[in-house]
């Protein structure tokens, strides 16, 4: 008997089952950070990041011991108009480089102790393009979202994602304007590097993926089959299960912060287990990140992709974690606490 097809409606479904952050956790963070000898505050964000990651990880303290980074790889039939300053086939090239260990990503991981995985989505089967067709099938998506899905495993305490494919900045300006509203130019930017008259005529190209596929009646998940990519798919489908296990997802760069911004848009509070790593040099991203309400930890100049920003901000996070479980409480440390706050 034929198996049924796979459908967006499987994944329309599971975000009325999206659990919320450990309320438990939360507060004990919440009363060791009041105790720590520091003035109330003084870490900033990193406060933040360890009272973010207890409630995610569902546990006080929060640990840093098994960050994973997941990179998808995939292919985008828009490659063929020429919008990449480089080939389709870097993306299959780039793989094997990743696999040889030869990398940024490979450099970060072993600098932060991540856990590495690369995934291939039929490399030989770029999707459509999608100034002319739509990117995938509906059964094709739903596909790649399980993919993505099955890729979140138990046991990682962080999780970064990351993304490989020619093509794919401009499959996530596509996107992006799509779901936010906005004209092509706005949200289209170099990617690789292309200039002058190329960048013109991506630009061009978004604009003409947008006339053929934007319609206020399109809910995200329509958008990101006919706009996006297997790979944006597999993040997308990543940052769901994630939500689904309570594990913390640290966002990359454009590409991978669009994919994600399907399910805020499906469901403001979807991304509330995701925080944004860097600030990417393409114009899209920032604009994307005022829309979903995302500040990132940092703005390095970085736009390689592969998860190398995300998973950098694996040393931030291990910071937080570590500054919060190790620093000694006033009482312990004999320091004086603040002053008490003199009677009305």
């Amino acid at each position: 008997m034929k198996e049924p097809a796979a459908n967006l409606d499987e994944m329309r479904a599971l975000l009325a089952h999206l659990p919320g952050p450990d309320s438990e956790a939360e507060k004990a963070t919440a009363l060791r950070e009041k105790e720590l000898t520091k003035p109330a505050g003084a870490l900033g964000r990193l406060e933040e990041l360890s009272f973010w990651l207890a409630g995610w990880q569902g546990r006080h303290p929060p640990r840093l011991e098994h960050p994973r980074t997941l990179v998808f790889a995939a292919n985008h039939g828009v490659a063929a108009r020429g919008v990449s300053a480089y080939p389709a086939s870097v993306t299959a090239e780039m793989v094997k480089n990743f696999i040889a260990g030869g990398a940024a990503i490979n450099q970060i991981c072993r600098a932060v102790d991540a856990d590495l995985r690369v995934f291939e989505m039929n490399l030989e089967a770029p999707t459509g393009d999608i100034s002319k067709q739509a990117a995938m099938s509906e059964e094709e998506c739903a596909k790649a979202m399980a993919y993505g899905m099955m890729a979140v495993e138990p046991g990682i305490d962080a999780l970064a994602l990351g993304e490989m494919g020619i093509g794919n900045t401009t499959a996530a300006a596509a996107l992006a304007a799509a779901l936010f509203g906005g004209e092509a130019e706005l949200w289209t930017g170099p990617g690789t590097g292309v200039e002058g008259e190329a960048l013109e005529e991506k630009r061009r190209i978004v604009a003409a993926a947008l006339s053929r596929h934007r319609s206020p009646e399109r809910d995200p998940f329509e958008l990101l089959r006919r706009l996006g990519g297997l790979e944006l798919a597999a993040i997308a489908g990543a940052v769901l299960a994630a939500r689904l296990a309570r594990i913390p997802v640290v966002l990359d760069g454009f590409a991978s912060t669009a994919a994600a911004s399907v399910l805020y848009a499906a469901l403001p509070g979807a991304l509330d287990h995701a925080i944004v790593a860097h600030l990417s040099p393409e114009p899209g991203h920032r604009r994307l990140l005022e829309r979903i309400g995302k500040k990132p930890l940092f703005d390095l100049g970085m736009r390689l992709g592969e998860g190398t920003g995300a998973t950098l901000a694996f040393a931030i996070l291990k910071a937080a974690a570590a500054c919060h479980a190790g620093m000694a409480t006033f009482a312990a440390a004999g320091v004086s606490g603040p002053l008490a706050e003199p009677p009305c």
